[in-house]
């Protein structure tokens, strides 16, 4: 009797314990008590990871992954391990954290926590991200993950938000790169190079903090081409042209500060370039105005002490970035210093393509048939000929058989009797017995004659001042032109 008691009491325990494991593992994840195997490691590995024990915790998660590879926790078991990479810091791991994530994303797409992992890989490279006069790798990386996060998960809207802030602070670190390489240019007096960054950057990052500072200093490189071109030695209708391209390209730089940006600083500069080229000068809208002055009240200041640290420190400074408007996703085409310069040997060549060539020869049709036979090259001692003598030798040559039919021979009889033929009354005389009849030497065209100013006609060259812009450029086409007459010098033409 004695042995049974504890028999009994063994049998009833172990009944009792299977009767409350099985009750657990219907719901494993609304009891936190559950004693499921899968469960069991990836409590381990978050409690590892609550206490910085990195590598206990992505062991953890592995063997999960590896041995239950249906388990429920397979998803939360990848996003750990890139959380513990992400944690654990440091250049390699982040590297690590970032490869987890995206495989993350790619097995699951469709949770919720694929957004939260793209957020982190941008934030990766947002870390990384230095100075503007550095490496910009990191900054060109995060602009492209920000973007893939508000493109792919639109639906996630505090992600969104967040992920657009950060968007636009580092795009604010990307144009001032691009600023600084378009001044850099514009003081090398490479005025093409400086034309393609600045128009690039205004056009891609109109929210940055100095765009109006881009903008005038494109209007001065437009300006600073200007005189470049002036100085070049071209036909004066090309060089028109060209000045009239990079005054429409300075004008619209100019007005473009004064319609987006007029509270800025530099649109009382801006202004008085238009009024000194002699453009109009457009006027902002109230909705501009209303604009600009919310991106710049949205704007912060850095303090004496934060400039000062940043010295030491190698994230660059994004406090000027805007915190209003929207980043730009889509990047519109870029401009190059080529595209700048094809651009302005477009605008010379349709310059001159309207304008009479003097070396092109036009050929004139006289008639439908046949052409009339090879004639002599007239000589200077040769008296013209009246239009009546044209006439009827041009009818002549129309009766006369044509000249590939082949002649009888004239040796063939001598004595063949010739039909009285009456002499032609158009025929030419030689210039001898009439006095009235003889005509005068021609004179030569380019002979200077003795008492006489040497003039030269220049009907055949180009007339630079009827093109667009030849009032602005008449003394000095004139005065070039002179010059070049002067030394061009006159040539005498001996007749044959």
């Amino acid at each position: 009797m004695s042995r049974r008691i504890p028999m009994l009491c063994l049998l009833g325990a172990l009944s009792f314990s299977v009767a409350c494991t099985n009750k657990k593992v219907n719901n494993p994840l609304a009891d936190v008590g559950s004693k499921q195997p899968d469960k069991v490691l990836f409590d381990r590995a978050m409690d590892a990871l609550k206490h910085n024990r990195f590598d206990v915790a992505r062991l953890t998660l592995q063997t999960l992954i590896n041995t239950y590879p249906d388990s429920e926790y397979i998803a939360r078991a990848k996003l750990g391990v890139a959380d513990s990479w992400y944690a654990e810091g440091g250049t390699a791991s982040q590297t690590q954290a970032e490869i987890e994530y995206k495989d993350f994303i790619t097995f699951f797409p469709n949770m919720p926590e694929a957004a939260e992992a793209q957020l982190k890989i941008a934030n990766i490279h947002y870390q990384e991200m230095e100075k503007p006069d550095r490496d910009f790798t990191h900054a060109m990386r995060a602009e492209e993950e920000y973007r893939q996060l508000i493109l792919q998960f639109p639906d996630n809207k505090k992600l969104v938000e967040e992920g657009k802030q950060r968007l636009l602070e580092v795009q604010e670190v990307i144009a001032e790169r691009e600023f600084r390489v378009g001044r850099f240019y514009y003081l090398r007096e490479s005025y093409p190079a400086a034309i393609a960054r600045l128009r690039s950057l205004v056009d891609k990052y109109p929210l940055y903090s100095k765009a109006d500072e881009a903008l005038y200093l494109l209007g001065q490189s437009y300006e600073g081409e200007i005189a470049m071109v002036r100085t070049r030695r071209m036909r004066e209708d090309q060089r028109a042209e060209a000045v009239m391209w990079a005054t429409r390209g300075a004008a619209e730089a100019y007005s473009r500060i004064l319609t987006r940006y007029p509270l800025m600083d530099r649109a009382e500069d801006a202004k008085a370039r238009l009024q000194a080229m002699h453009q109009s000068v457009p006027r902002p809208t109230k909705a501009a105005v209303a604009q600009n002055k919310a991106e710049q009240d949205s704007r912060r200041e850095s303090g004496m002490v934060g400039k000062l640290m940043r010295n030491f420190q190698k994230h660059p400074d994004v406090a000027q970035a805007s915190r209003v408007g929207q980043p730009t996703l889509v990047d519109p085409q870029m401009v190059s210093a080529k595209d700048v310069v094809d651009q302005a040997a477009k605008a010379m060549t349709r310059s001159s393509s309207g304008v009479a060539d003097s070396n092109k020869v036009s050929i004139e049709a006289l008639g439908v048939g046949a052409p009339p036979p090879n004639q002599a090259a007239p000589r200077s001692d040769t008296p013209p000929t009246s239009p009546e003598t044209q006439d009827n030798s041009a009818a002549a040559a129309q009766i006369s058989p044509p000249t590939n039919e082949t002649a009888p021979n004239p040796a063939a009889d001598s004595n063949e009797l010739k039909p009285n033929v009456a002499a032609d009354p158009n025929e030419l005389k030689p210039n001898v017995g009439d006095n009235s009849q003889t005509l005068p030497p021609p004179q030569q065209v380019n002979e200077v004659q003795p008492g006489q100013n040497a003039q030269v006609t220049n009907d055949g060259k180009n007339n630079d001042s009827g093109s667009a812009a030849g009032s602005e450029l008449a003394d000095e086409s004139t005065l070039s032109s002179s010059k070049h007459k002067k030394k061009k010098g006159l040539k005498k033409i001996v007749p044959f």
